[in-house]
């Protein structure tokens, strides 16, 4: 019976310890990453602002050919949803458009549904570099509520993230460049 209460009372002394390192561990995170297209801003702004065009470059439409989408509104406006499911790699979830500011920047919100449950805040940003290159910026912002913040402690999110950003940032460039 003592090693059964001093087991309790080893298991209680993790969760505590756990939940107050989980005070002081910073809820929000933020990933980004960017490339330069040799293409002019407005072509790359206009295929951006649609996200059917994200099936044809996204790391995540790769790891699941067979994931079923579902569009609701007009694509490229403010209030166009993309809806996906896919397997346990994609998971499942929408996009919706809520912001556009012309040639500049396109502000959507992520909600996942599975694996867990969550919302972030993506957005694109294009800047002309020339008459025929630009800038794009792809990012991604978001909180881990307590006391799941305190797994940022192994799990980052911008290393988790920042590689398929990449990745998919490069299959953008190829995709627009050829």
């Amino acid at each position: 019976m003592n090693i059964l209460l001093c087991l309790l009372c080893i298991i209680a002394i993790f969760i505590a310890l756990f939940l107050v390192i989980a005070l002081f561990i910073k809820k929000d995170y933020q990933v980004e990453r960017e490339t330069i297209i040799e293409k002019p801003k407005d072509e790359v702004f206009a295929y951006l602002k649609s996200l059917k065009n994200q099936n044809e470059w996204s790391v995540w439409s790769q790891m699941d050919p067979n994931m079923k989408n579902e569009y609701i509104g007009i694509d490229g406006t403010v209030g166009f949803i993309s809806k996906w499911k896919g397997n346990n790699k994609v998971g499942e979830g929408e996009q919706e458009i809520k912001k556009i500011t012309a040639g500049e920047r396109i502000d959507n919100e992520l909600r996942f549904m599975k694996p867990w449950k969550s919302s972030s805040e993506a957005y694109f940003i294009t800047e002309a570099i020339s008459e025929s290159s630009t800038k794009v910026k792809w990012g991604l912002k978001g909180n881990m509520p307590y006391p799941m913040n305190a797994m940022s402690i192994i799990m980052n999110m911008d290393k988790m993230l920042g590689k398929d950003f990449q990745q998919g940032l490069e299959n953008l460039k190829k995709k627009l460049e050829s």
